[in-house]
């Protein structure tokens, strides 16, 4: 009778705390938006769901003699949330370069500008006096008449600012190159769980936009090819008519070819002789559009089928000096890209129209564009690349806010590109390159900020915190979740989320919501587990009971996360087998398990191995009888 109450009450108190792991930590904020019904417990879009919109006509100057860029534009906003808008918040990533910014890093002064200056700003026609001198990268305007629910304004803003020396996501790439992102001021998105994002941008954790229409017109001098996001509309009014149709025809090749290589750009053939050339250039439904521009840059391009049922192309495109002989595979290496990840990671057909690879410094994706830093080491550059393609599904596709939750983009972005990786070098190479450059530098440090929650806001965390919480252990949540359901699963849930939420803002909850309806499972332990948990790797083999050759072997997990691994058994005659355990073994008890086993002949030793999951104390994973 004592035994049957102690198993009760022992089970009543498993129960306890498995309902307490059900429930996930959620923000007052964040559930104040589940409240109102603009996002839903089911993890799709709540019926009061909104975001706002602009639609943005630019014209965009860039004089390479003084470095300085120069726009017109005009916005057309609407505000589609249930709030009355007394305000907006013009948002200005630029001011970054100002001395007074907030930033990250250290600076050199090469980086240092003036910043914005706006010389003209209206809406609906009244005129307002804007002083840019005390703004970082954001300021608020008030407005005169607020802006109502359901209505929209227009806003003209006249606009300059000074190329920064120093290149990284944007600026001077050499004396008469450039990478001008972020060239605009915009209005900042206003969103149901923040209101206005008035977080300053300092050079570390990256964006956040809403998803708008854009035209963009750059004036550019004679024998200057300016490349941009979205379609160029008009290719015959600003190159010679050779060029022209060399680009026209190559939306349909297969075959990458040169549109305009050293000689031709240095002999001014390309573009029409006017002594300024308007490009223009839209895109729709989209989070940013950036440009760059060169009087000397060669271009390829080619193209390549993204959906086969369609037959729908995508134009490959890349710009590059001669001297930098990785970028003249860039253009392929875009097609093989493409093609692999529409049709197999995420198996979701590319979004857009044209993909086209810069050769910059910053290692940084954009809508449509890429500036990537040239190396010697073609494997690494092909690397960097897939990476940042890799970010057009998050958070381009999927409107995920950077700034926040940069696990949402970064890690998805390091999952997609190790798979891509596995099928261009093979299994074990890409193993290698994840463990190298994602787990190893987190895993063998155990400073406390090394392992702060995933769900910390990005904003919050140190650099090697960022990195980390971004990349590192998000990419091995997901893995972990690909390995517990099997691939067909998983991209079937994977699917599900990304059509809920293509061309939306969903935040992690929405995600994690989402996975366990697609799935008809609770996984909040699993959540718990790895998103907002101080979880590091580190199993071991704490005892193993042999009885026959029926092994039973407890394994402690020291460090927590609910990771996938191996058991390698290798027996006395020198053969050996693989166990291999999902995070599913997890699920009941996330310190301690007992795996049992029929051996097939007497066992001399065991080892735990993770393989890209690292062991912080490896020495403990293994037992010899």
């Amino acid at each position: 009778m004592q035994k049957n109450i102690f198993r009760i009450a022992a089970l009543f108190l498993m129960g306890t705390l498995t309902a307490q792991a059900q429930e996930l930590y959620m923000p007052r904020n964040i559930k104040t938006a589940y409240d109102n019904g603009t996002r839903s417990l089911d993890g799709k879009p709540g019926k009061n769901y909104w975001q706002n919109k602009g639609k943005y006509d630019m014209t965009i100057t860039v004089t390479p003699n003084d470095k300085l860029v120069k726009g017109t534009e005009t916005i057309t906003y609407t505000n589609n949330s249930p709030d009355t808008l007394k305000k907006v918040t013009i948002r200005f990533v630029n001011n970054i370069h100002k001395p007074e910014a907030p930033r990250a890093g250290y600076v050199n002064k090469e980086f240092l500008t003036s910043g914005l200056d706006i010389s003209l700003f209206t809406v609906d026609g009244q005129s307002y006096n804007v002083d840019t001198r005390d703004w970082g990268t954001t300021g608020d305007i008030k407005l005169n008449n607020a802006l109502a629910p359901g209505k929209s304004a227009s806003f003209k803003i006249n606009w300059s600012y000074p190329l920064s020396k120093l290149s990284g996501r944007e600026g001077q790439i050499d004396s008469t190159t450039f990478f001008v992102a972020y060239a605009f001021p915009r209005i900042s998105v206003y969103d149901d769980y923040n209101g206005w994002d008035k977080i300053p941008h300092m050079d570390r954790v990256e964006f956040y936009n809403d998803f708008n229409d854009y035209l963009l017109t750059v004036k550019a001098p004679k024998n200057y090819v300016v490349w941009a996001t979205g379609d160029l509309k008009n290719p015959d009014e600003v190159l010679q008519p050779k060029f022209a149709e060399k680009l026209k025809k190559s939306y349909t090749s297969d075959e990458v070819v040169s549109i305009a290589n050293a000689q031709e750009m240095a002999n001014g053939e390309v573009t029409r002789q006017n002594e300024w050339n308007s490009w223009k250039f839209s895109a729709d439904h989209i989070t940013d559009i950036t440009f760059a521009m060169s009087n000397h840059y060669l271009w390829d391009a080619g193209s390549v089928i993204v959906d086969n049922k369609t037959k729908r192309r995508t134009s490959v495109q890349s710009a590059y000096d001669s001297k930098a002989e990785d970028f003249s595979h860039a253009a392929a290496w875009t097609r093989l890209a493409l093609d692999w990840f529409s049709n197999n990671w995420p198996g979701v057909p590319y979004p857009f129209s044209k993909m086209t690879a810069v050769q910059g410094f910053a290692d940084m994706e954009f809508p449509m564009m890429v500036n990537d830093s040239s190396t010697p080491d073609m494997e690494f550059s092909q690397f960097v690349l897939n990476h940042e393609i890799a970010h057009t599904y998050f958070p381009f596709y999927m409107g995920t806010n950077e700034t926040r939750y940069a696990h949402m983009d970064e890690g998805w972005a390091t999952t997609l590109e190790y798979l891509i990786g596995q099928h261009q070098l093979g299994k074990e190479k890409a193993d290698q390159n994840y463990k190298k450059f994602r787990v190893e530098r987190w895993i063998k440090d155990p400073s406390t900020e090394e392992d702060q929650p995933i769900i910390t806001l990005s904003t919050q965390v140190s650099g090697a915190g960022y990195g980390n919480n971004a990349y590192v252990k998000p990419s091995l949540a997901y893995l972990a979740l690909k390995d517990m359901f099997g691939n067909e699963l998983f991209k079937k849930y994977l699917h599900t989320y990304m059509d809920r939420w293509n061309g939306k803002h969903p935040i992690p909850w929405d995600f994690f919501n989402t996975i366990n309806d697609a799935s008809k499972q609770d996984l909040n332990w699993f959540w718990n587990n790895w998103f907002f948990s101080n979880n590091y790797i580190d199993l071991a083999i704490d005892k193993v009971t042999i009885k026959g050759l029926t092994y039973s072997v407890s394994i402690k997990n020291t460090g927590g996360f609910a990771i996938p691994f191996d058991i390698k058994v290798t027996y006395t005659d020198g053969t050996s087998q693989v166990i291999h355990e999902t995070p599913q073994v997890w699920k009941f008890n996330q310190k301690a398990i007992n795996i049992q086993f029929t051996a097939k002949k007497t066992v001399s030793s065991l080892v735990l191995d993770g393989g890209i999951y690292m062991d912080a104390k490896p020495g403990d994973n293994s037992w010899n009888k």
